[in-house]
């Protein structure tokens, strides 16, 4: 078989599969609305699509187009992301929003060339959008479908490396060509491939609807293409909190910087395991610290190990903080250590800080 002939069979199975198989997800709509594509494809960006589904409805409730995210003010739009992690991709969107309202008159482009002028917005998710939302020929490469591809050719280069993923590039582009029009189900077919069939561990080659055209499979390869990442070392972050109560029972939370983890949401107060305890009473303003607990946390990157102390409110003023009651605490944004930390702060009796 010819490879154009080979390409197009290729583009019609998958496409044809993803029609039958494809799991049922809030943002798959008919038609595909451009502003909810673009939510849907920031928020899959390093989430899973379970974790995702479970926002998503109450995000798009909320700010149902460009314009009233954009009105929006950031602590609410971090909150609603809450749970959702890599909290950057929701300052990003709301960016995004107000370009959109200024510069596109509110509505959401399906140019791949416009929507990267968006902030936040790459070489995938402009593919992603203009193929789904807005029926351009468009290719897509994350690591599902560099998986997939890499399989189907029998190219045993390493996952992520810039070799694979120029190669993946050039091999979606060609087969998104193919699919024209179509391209977004083509793409979302791929991706969905990967996510639940041609899998990293154990894929299951016997479900696969390119499985006769895989050259990975052929060879009896397909365990060990593509070749494994080089491992990389993680990061060890160590931190310790206060938990500062007053006398109402509220506890004292702070905004974490802009840049760097859980940028802009807000915490106890933190320092670097370093400090002293008498340091942080200083600068949270406490007394009576005493070590509760020890939390860990686990992102992408890193480990995270936070000390937690708790005492009474000592100081006269907390500027650039605020305090929380427990009936308030789901409406600011908080990463899920900090929120756990503090909840449990507040479940606890305030006498017992005094």
């Amino acid at each position: 078989m010819k490879l154009l002939e080979r390409d197009a069979e290729l583009v019609r199975s998958l496409r044809a599969w993803f029609e039958g198989h494809a799991r049922a997800f809030p943002w798959r709509t008919s038609p595909r609305d451009p502003f909810a594509s673009l939510v849907s494809e920031v928020m899959l960006q390093q989430t899973q699509a379970a974790r995702v589904a479970e926002r998503f409805g109450a995000f798009m409730a909320r700010f149902p187009t460009a314009a009233a995210l954009a009105r929006a003010e950031r602590d609410e739009v971090l909150a609603l992301w809450s749970g959702l992690g890599y909290y950057r991709r929701a300052r990003h969107l709301h960016e995004a929003a107000r370009a959109i309202v200024e510069r596109f008159a509110g509505v959401t482009p399906t140019d791949a060339a416009d929507l990267r002028t968006l902030p936040g917005v790459g070489r995938y998710t402009a593919g992603a959008v203009a193929s789904i939302a807005g029926g351009r020929p468009e290719p897509i490469v994350d690591g599902n479908v560099a998986r997939v591809l890499l399989r189907l050719e029998g190219k045993a280069l390493r996952h992520g490396s810039p070799r694979a993923l120029s190669w993946s590039w050039a091999r979606a582009a060609a087969l998104a060509s193919i699919a024209g029009a179509r391209a977004g189900a083509f793409n979302e077919g791929l991706m969905e491939l990967g996510a639940t069939v041609c899998t990293p561990r154990n894929p299951g080659c016997g479900r696969c609807p390119l499985g006769g055209a895989c050259r990975a499979r052929k060879a009896g390869r397909q365990d060990r293409i593509p070749l494994p990442k080089s491992p990389a070392r993680r990061a060890l972050l160590r931190l310790a909190s206060a938990v500062v109560l007053d006398v109402d029972g509220r506890v004292l939370v702070e905004r974490r910087p802009d840049a760097g983890l859980w940028g802009g949401l807000w915490q106890a107060p933190t320092l670097d395991r370093g400090a002293t305890r008498r340091a942080l009473s200083a600068y949270a303003g406490a007394a009576g610290l005493r070590r509760v607990d020890c939390v860990m946390h686990r992102t992408t990157h890193r480990d995270v190990v936070i000390m937690v102390y708790r005492g009474r409110w000592a100081g006269t003023s907390a500027p650039g903080r605020r305090w929380v009651s427990a009936g308030d605490l789901g409406l600011i944004a908080l990463a899920t250590p900090q929120r756990r930390i503090l909840e449990s702060a507040l479940r606890a009796s305030p006498r017992s800080a005094r």
